[in-house]
């Protein structure tokens, strides 16, 4: 069962989402001069399943997501697509601004 690491923060009139893919927390990724630390402080220390991320998806306004699972059940959404998925050393990086 695929689990994620979320965190909200109530952000300009809106919600802001830090979503990655459980497997990822906590790891650093590093490519050439950039490092990215996958924290659980950025992205949360709650675990949610599958209903409970695409509910967060579906009501937040700013969402930074990590992982393979994750920006392909917002694709899957129809929020974002695979042209803006970012990859740094193979893992998959999505930020979305909804209106």
């Amino acid at each position: 069962m695929t689990k994620f690491y979320a965190k909200t923060i109530n952000y300009m009139q809106g919600v802001m989402l830090n979503i990655c893919d459980a497997n990822l927390i906590d790891k650093e990724i590093h490519e050439a001069d950039l490092t990215m630390r996958l924290s659980g402080e950025y992205y949360g220390s709650d675990l949610i399943d599958r209903a409970e991320a695409v509910t967060l998806l579906q009501n937040s306004h700013i969402i930074n997501m990590a992982g393979d699972e994750i920006t392909s059940l917002s694709i899957s959404m129809g929020l974002g697509t695979k042209s803006g998925v970012r990859r740094i050393r193979g893992v998959p990086f999505l930020i979305l601004f909804k209106g």
